[in-house]
C-alpha cells in the first residue's frame, strides 16, 4: 500500500476543504454555538425565567422526567438542588445527543466535498489518473473525513468541558463534567460516528453531481441521532453508560457494512463516467 499518496491525498483534501467556505461556516458555527454560547445560556435560564419562559413549574416537570428515568442517573443527581438539577441533567444528558451530531455532520460535509466537490471543481479526471489503486484512492478518502471529524470532535469536547463547568461552577460549586457516560461517549462512541457519514456518502456523493446535491441528500443521515435527542429531552429514554456503549458498536458494525460497500461500489471508471 502506497503510504505517502494516501497522505498527500489526505493533505491536498484537507487543505480544500480549509480554503472552502462553504465547508468551514458550518464546522466552526455549529461547534461555537454547541460547545461555548449553550452552556451560558442553560445556566441563565432558571434565573431568567421572564426572558426564556422558564417557570417552577418548568423546573419541576425536570425533576419529575428525572425521577421516571434509570437508577443511575437519579443517584447522580442527589443531593442537587432544583436549579442545579437543570442544569446538570441539560448539560450532561440533553446535549450529549446533539454533540454526536458534530462529528456526523463534519464527516458528512467533506466526503461530499471530497467525491462530488471534486466533480465541481472539475479535479475529480485528474486525480482519478494519480498512480493509486482504488482501494488507496478510497482509504484516503475516508481518512481525510475521518481524521478531520475527529480532531473538531476532541478539540469541541475539551471546549465544551472547560466552558461547561465554568458556567456552572456558580451553581454547582466543583467540576461536573464529564461523567462516565461521557468518557465512554467520547472514547467509544465518537470514533465510530465519521464513519457513518463517511459511508453513506461514500455511496451518496459519488453518483451525485455538486456539492450541495451531495450534502443536501446525505444530510438524513443526522436524523437518527435528532431522532435520540427528541427521546432523551421527552424522557422516552436516558443515555447510561450499557446503552451508549450498545450504540456505539451498533454504529461499529454499521460502519463496516457501508464501508464495505462503498468499497465495492468505488470503481474509478464508474467515476469518470458519472
Amino acid at each position: 500500500m502506497n503510504a505517502h499518496a494516501i497522505s498527500a491525498i489526505i493533505r491536498k483534501d484537507l487543505k480544500v476543504v480549509s480554503q472552502n467556505k462553504g465547508v468551514m461556516l458550518p464546522i466552526i458555527i455549529l461547534p461555537l454555538i454547541l460547545f461555548v454560547i449553550l452552556p451560558w445560556v442553560v445556566t441563565l435560564m432558571p434565573f431568567l425565567g421572564d426572558v426564556f419562559g422558564i417557570t417552577v413549574d418548568d423546573l419541576n416537570k425536570v425533576q419529575d422526567l428525572i425521577n421516571r428515568m434509570g437508577a443511575g442517573v437519579q443517584q447522580e443527581l442527589a443531593g442537587y438542588d432544583q436549579y442545579q438539577v437543570f442544569v446538570v441533567y441539560f448539560l450532561v444528558y440533553v446535549m450529549a445527543p446533539f454533540f454526536m451530531i458534530i462529528p456526523l455532520m463534519v464527516s458528512s460535509v467533506i466526503a461530499a466535498d471530497s467525491f462530488a466537490g471534486e466533480k465541481e471543481r472539475k479535479t475529480m479526471e485528474a486525480l482519478l489518473y494519480t498512480p493509486t489503486t482504488d482501494r488507496e484512492l478510497f482509504i484516503a478518502k475516508l481518512l481525510s473525513g475521518w481524521l478531520a471529524a475527529l480532531a473538531v470532535a476532541l478539540v469541541g469536547f475539551v471546549l465544551y468541558a472547560i466552558m461547561a463547568n465554568a458556567a456552572g461552577w456558580s451553581q454547582i460549586g466543583r467540576i461536573f463534567f464529564p461523567n462516565t457516560m461521557w468518557l465512554v461517549l467520547i472514547s467509544w462512541v465518537v470514533p465510530a460516528l465519521p464513519g457513518l457519514g463517511l459511508g453513506v456518502m461514500v455511496l451518496v456523493s459519488s453518483r451525485a453531481q455538486g456539492f450541495q446535491d451531495a450534502n443536501q441528500i446525505g444530510s438524513v443521515v443526522v436524523l437518527p441521532v435528532v431522532f435520540l435527542a427528541i427521546g432523551q429531552v421527552s424522557g422516552a429514554m436516558s443515555l447510561s453508560v450499557p446503552l451508549v456503549f450498545l450504540l456505539g458498536l451498533v454504529i461499529w458494525l454499521l460502519d463496516g457494512l457501508l464501508i464495505w460497500l462503498g468499497s465495492r461500489s468505488f470503481k474509478r471508471g464508474r467515476m469518470l463516467g458519472a
